[in-house]
C-alpha cells in the first residue's frame, strides 16, 4: 500500500451562479492553493470536507492500491490524478500522487 500526496492545485468560484443560486453560507471552503494532505490508505485526511473526499476518494484509494493511468494517459506522471470536488459554485481540483515507500 502507497499513501498519497493531496494537494490543491486550484480553487474557483463562480460569483453569477453564487448570487443566481445560492443561500448566503457562513463558511465557504477554507481551503488554499498549496494546501496538502496525505491519505493513508486506510482513512480520510480529517481535514478534508465530506464532499470533496467523496469526489477524490475512488482515484485515492486506486492510487494508494498501486493503480497506474487513472486518467488513461492523459496525465504526463502515470502515478498521478487531477480531480475536482463536487461543488459547482466553488470548485476546488486536487492534484493526487503517489508517494513512493522509503
Amino acid at each position: 500500500m502507497y499513501k498519497v500526496k493531496i494537494t490543491i492545485i486550484r480553487k474557483n468560484k463562480y460569483d453569477d451562479l453564487i448570487l443566481k443560486y445560492e443561500n448566503k453560507i457562513l463558511n465557504p471552503c477554507p481551503y488554499k492553493e498549496g494546501d496538502t494532505y496525505i491519505y493513508d490508505g486506510l482513512e480520510k485526511p480529517k481535514e478534508l470536507c465530506e464532499n470533496a473526499w467523496l469526489s477524490i476518494y475512488p482515484y485515492a484509494f486506486a492510487l494508494s492500491q498501486g493503480a497506474t493511468k487513472i486518467h488513461n494517459n492523459w496525465l504526463k506522471n502515470e502515478r498521478q490524478a487531477i480531480v475536482s470536488c463536487n461543488d459547482g459554485l466553488r470548485p476546488v481540483t486536487f492534484l493526487l500522487e503517489t508517494i513512493e515507500e522509503a
